[in-house]
């Protein structure tokens, strides 16, 4: 409606415009007051009939006195704003803005958004070589440690799709698509996450990075957001110096390259102290949430040893040291999936065989969770590098030496791999929480629950468990523990109030699991659905199939 009386009014002034001559004089009269910004305009005679120009003006203006001016001819106005583009002189059917409508049909060109174009040189932090002047630090970006890297020549910002997944980050779609063109290779993206602050000294600065999918960098800051705060960098004093809004002169300090990941590390530290110290009981013992293991373990009355069957022959933490050993096993290192890094582990393949079994059992899952009837509160703790927290008797050091390209080196603590390890290490946590078994905690390696039935009683349960690990001088991981939770994922399962039930992730693994091929892959199949038998009815039965292929001389179809 407002629409119609609008098109209405501007016909009837239309009409009258064309039937008016020009006037050679001014089209309207401007009244400038001197004491004042107040400014009258006067429309002549030949626009509006009942107006007798500028002497009924100065008898109705309210204004001190004045003398009307007049202003140069102008474009007919209607009076009011275009009803498309708001701007005046011109109707709206003239109007050459072009403005969509509701409901309206996107024309060919419009149905296709053209894509902003923008550069992409480094996508790894092993790409930027020191030459180049980029510059890449760590740094609190939503308060997490974040790999930064500051490139002038990336045009844009840029987040890892996998990083921004990890942290929970919210993945706006825009309208507005992306290509971005990398060194071989392009990457089309609409995706962004909005407004992530970066810290950057007592500073917070607001980011908003294109989500990029096969980036190995956490953040790039690119060319339009250096530009937005008029950084410099230098490379030679490895220093970004930004000028705020506010007009405050921030200078940013990178630490090194090969420093990145130690300085993760470090701030991965301070923001566990803090979050320890928000959670009751267990910030009373800061000293069981050590950054890394103190040094070498204390003597215990458990030390790991190597019986020999019958007629066999035979550096920095202090934890390995060369050796002169007979034996010598190989090594490698393998990537680390929690956290990156790299975990030493020792083919020690030929020592287990001729290694007597210790037969300490493991306990049976099933047993473990039958006696948390009635808990709703639960706790869970990981021990750090718990292997590592017991000494390897003297006279067995020589026997897990193991072989690098750098020479021989004995383990002077218990190492992955040993076929009794396990054994040793359950007989260790045992002895540690035997008058807390079967009450309160459960114990399955290095993985220690609490569960109670409420959460007073869970106070006390939680600071009796925590003042054994002290007592033994046993270090926990912190971000592998959680503490106060009414739901608990443990060992692959989901417990809490309602009972025992299977962690859905494993149910993910289990059904995209793929078609094995050999006997191996049906072993390796079976073992993990096998583990959540107890919810499978007549398992057996159903699994009877690809037992048979395990068989020998069984054939694959």
């Amino acid at each position: 409606m407002e629409h119609r009386l609008h098109e209405a009014y501007e016909d009837q002034q239309r009409k009258r415009f064309a039937s008016t001559p020009p006037s050679s004089s001014s089209q309207r009269q401007r009244v400038e007051h001197q004491s004042s910004l107040q400014i009258c305009y006067l429309e002549e005679p030949q626009q509006q009939e009942q107006h007798s120009g500028a002497q009924q003006h100065m008898s109705s203006c309210s204004a001190p006195p004045h003398q009307p001016a007049s202003v140069p001819p102008s474009k007919p106005s209607t009076g009011y704003p275009c009803f498309k583009c708001g701007k005046t002189r011109h109707f709206s059917r003239t109007c050459r803005t072009r403005q969509k409508t509701p409901g309206s049909v996107p024309t060919d060109g419009e149905k296709k958004s053209v894509p902003k174009m923008g550069q992409l040189h480094y996508s790894q932090l092993e790409q930027v070589p020191e030459s180049e002047p980029v510059l890449a630090g760590t740094f609190l970006v939503n308060d997490q440690p974040t790999v930064v890297l500051f490139d002038s020549r990336a045009s844009f910002t840029f987040i890892s799709k996998a990083y921004a997944l990890k942290h929970g980050y919210e993945i706006i779609e825009l309208k507005q698509k992306y290509h971005i063109t990398a060194v071989g290779s392009s990457i089309n993206t609409n995706h962004i996450v909005r407004d992530l602050p970066l810290q950057v000294g007592r500073e917070s600065l607001f980011i908003s990075p294109l989500v990029l999918p096969q980036l190995g960098i956490d953040v790039i800051l690119g060319m339009e957001w250096l530009k937005q705060h008029n950084a410099m960098i230098d490379v030679g004093s490895r220093t970004v110096q930004l000028c705020l809004s506010s007009g405050t002169d921030v200078i940013i300090h990178v630490p090194l390259q090969e420093h990145v990941y130690h300085t993760v590390n470090v701030a991965e530290a301070h923001i566990e102290a803090q979050a320890l110290a928000k959670i009751p009981i267990a910030c009373e013992y800061p000293d069981v949430f050590p950054e890394e293991l103190p040094g070498l373990p204390p003597d215990r009355d458990v030390e790991f040893r190597i019986d020999f069957v019958p007629g066999t022959a035979p550096l920095d933490k202090g934890f390995i040291r060369p050796s002169s050993s007979p034996w010598g096993c190989p090594a490698l290192f393998v990537e680390k999936k929690d956290q990156g890094g790299k975990r030493l582990c020792v083919d020690y393949r030929p020592l287990n065989a001729v290694t007597v079994k210790n037969k300490y059992p493991l306990p049976h899952i099933d047993i473990l969770f039958d006696q948390l009837g009635g808990a709703t509160v639960f706790s869970k703790i990981n021990l750090r590098s718990g292997y590592h927290q017991i000494k390897v008797r003297e006279e067995d050091i020589p026997k897990i030496a193991f072989s690098t390209w750098y020479g021989l080196y004995d383990y002077l603590v218990m190492s992955f791999g040993l076929i009794n390890a396990s054994a040793f290490f359950m007989y260790l946590m045992n002895s540690v929480f035997m008058n807390e078994l079967d009450k309160f905690v459960v114990v399955f390696i290095d993985d220690i629950l609490i569960y109670s039935k409420n959460e007073k009683e869970h106070e006390e349960h939680l600071r009796i468990v925590l003042s054994r690990l002290r007592e033994h001088k046993l270090y926990a991981k912190f971000s592998k523990c959680a503490f106060w939770l009414k739901e608990v994922a443990f060992l692959g399962y989901i417990l809490s109030s309602k009972g025992v039930a299977v962690d859905p992730r494993k149910v993910e693994d289990v059904l995209n699991w793929k078609q094995p091929q050999t006997v191996t892959e049906i072993r390796s199949f079976l073992s993990l659905a096998g583990y959540y038998r107890r919810f499978i009815k007549d398992f057996s039965k159903i699994a009877k199939p690809m037992t048979a292929l395990t068989q020998k001389n069984a054939k694959f179809a």
